[in-house]
């Protein structure tokens, strides 16, 4: 599977819980904070959930 990186570029503090939450499945806790995962259709479901919180790159 392709690594992706993905980066926290907004604040998440008037972000519904649900997409709080989806956030730290993520592993992001903090503004342009990032992480490195495997690009499976689950981490891509996740990430178009809060696609305006965060950008995502090939790592």
């Amino acid at each position: 599977m392709a690594k992706i990186k993905i980066t926290q570029i907004k604040s998440r503090i008037n972000a519904p819980a649900v997409q709080k939450r989806t956030l730290d499945a993520l592993g992001l806790r903090k503004m342009n904070h990032s992480v490195v995962v495997e690009e499976t259709p689950s981490v891509m479901g996740m990430v178009n959930k809060v696609r305006h919180l965060v950008q995502v790159t090939n790592a």
